[in-house]
């Protein structure tokens, strides 16, 4: 299969396209300047260099694809979490970027359009087992909040014949991934807390699994997936065999009310 994909050269870009070329997929990947092009060539996909907020290029950038695959995202460093402005163009990745991929699809009538999206904006189940039919809690202004906005252009393609997918994946875990790392460097300097009572549920995937799950989803139904290889595990007990594991001093509490206006339900429910 003909496959684009944006967000090729990140953290889950990569293995990606390392899967889908593995597969014997066609891949041509977004990549921004020499370095990441050079990454993607060794790989064995084909980069491309495309403004992803500009529709001409876009649409031409989709041109003869049989599927799309948006990973693109711009994810703040976490001591800048609590900043509204610091996810804006990550929200501009996942609604607006979406709804110019989208509209690129339908032009080129391609079959599948695989969204990532997270598994956060869940509203809180308590002990029980969420699913994709679980309501949702994604207050706006939210983080998530563009999660769902994004999901929602996928229906268009829907509409139009293709299978819309969106893969809502749990936290992302590797020894190569920025948030691993950067969760660890935080817990040694005793700045990643335990939000709240520590009882909410932490649901994690490793980028390697997420990757495979994403080259699956090129011939699954339309809908929604979530994508989660781990049993969940709440939140207090995450952080204490984070700390363990590390020899780190015991975390702190914080209140997840302080959390709440900017990252809505995951504030409460990982």
């Amino acid at each position: 299969m003909e496959v684009f994909i944006t967000g090729a050269t990140g953290v889950l870009g990569s293995p990606t396209v390392r899967v889908l070329v593995q597969g014997g997929h066609r891949v041509r990947g977004v990549a921004r300047g020499p370095g990441k092009a050079a990454l993607l060539r060794s790989l064995g996909a084909e980069p491309v260099d495309v403004d992803l907020f500009d529709p001409i290029a876009v649409t031409r950038a989709v041109a003869g694809s049989e599927a799309v695959v948006h990973l693109a995202t711009h994810i703040p460093a976490m001591m800048q979490m609590r900043s509204r402005n610091a996810w804006r163009e990550n929200d501009r990745l996942r609604v607006d970027a979406t709804r110019l991929l989208v509209d690129a699809a339908i032009k080129a009538q391609v079959k599948v359009f695989v969204k990532e999206s997270v598994a956060f904006v869940y509203a809180g189940g308590g002990d029980a087992w969420l699913d994709e039919d679980a309501a949702v809690d994604a207050p706006s202004p939210s983080l998530l909040r563009s999660a769902l906005d994004g999901e929602r252009e996928l229906t268009r393609l829907t509409a139009a014949g293709g299978a819309g997918i969106a893969l809502r994946f749990g936290a992302f875990y590797a020894p190569y991934a920025p948030s691993t790392q950067e969760t660890i460097r935080l817990a040694r300097r005793w700045m990643f807390p335990v939000l709240g009572n520590g009882r909410n549920y932490v649901s994690s995937v490793h980028v390697d699994d997420a990757a495979a799950a994403v080259a699956a989803a090129l011939s699954v139904p339309r809908g929604i997936y979530n994508v989660c290889d781990d049993d969940p595990v709440t939140l207090g007990d995450y952080v204490a065999a984070l700390v363990q594991a590390f020899g780190l001093r015991r975390p702190f509490r914080l209140p997840a009310w302080i959390a709440r206006p900017v990252l809505g339900a995951a504030a409460e429910n990982l």
